[in-house]
């Protein structure tokens, strides 16, 4: 007598070892050691990408309408802003805003990880106050989760006894305008003769 199938939810390691596993495959047209072997090179190949994970976090920071993803994993201290290095940001006059959680922590933070930043969306001035919270945010998380407790905890309060927008988003956007003046607040001129 031939059992039913299992269902889809069952399919596993463990599905094996079942007394109905010989009629399941021979009814996929499968012999039992091709499923085995099947799920032995599945298991060992979880494991190798497993093993070949860089220590890594990915973390963001939004400012109005800019959103900046940092990457933040083991390497030789590169910081890279849309793949140019983040000496060179544009405009100038901001570059030192992009650089502050590196300037308040000091460089011997940065020296053992790279950091790789996307930034889309908003306005030069918010995309760079978007940079600096990410990889503000990356730091604490790859200390966080690498490193240990207690740096994370002075690198955390370093950063916001300084500013606290460099690990918490800030909340406000604009005001949408309203009928009868140009503005969100502001009315039209109002004449009386």
């Amino acid at each position: 007598m031939v059992k039913p199938l299992l269902p889809h939810k069952y399919l596993g390691l463990g599905y094996l070892q079942t007394p109905c596993a010989a009629s399941i495959f021979s009814s996929f047209s499968l012999p039992l050691r091709f499923g085995a072997s099947l799920l032995a090179s599945a298991a060992s190949t979880a494991e190798t990408l497993k093993m070949s994970a860089v220590e890594s976090v990915q973390c963001f920071g939004r400012k109005k309408t800019a959103v900046a993803v940092a990457f933040c994993k083991r390497g030789a201290g590169h910081v890279k802003i849309n793949g140019v290095p983040i000496d060179l940001v544009q405009p100038d006059i901001l570059r030192f805003k992009a650089r502050e959680p590196l300037l308040l922590l000091g460089l011997h933070r940065f020296s053992n990880v790279d950091i790789r930043v996307r930034v889309k969306g908003g306005g030069h001035t918010a995309q760079i106050y978007a940079i600096r919270q990410a990889i503000a945010k990356a730091i604490v998380a790859f200390y966080q989760k690498y490193v240990d407790e207690q740096s994370k905890k002075e690198i955390k309060d370093i950063l916001v006894r300084y500013d606290r927008t460099l690990l918490v988003a800030d909340p406000r956007r604009c005001e949408p305008k309203k009928f009868g003046g140009r503005g969100a607040r502001a009315r039209f001129q109002k004449s009386y003769r």
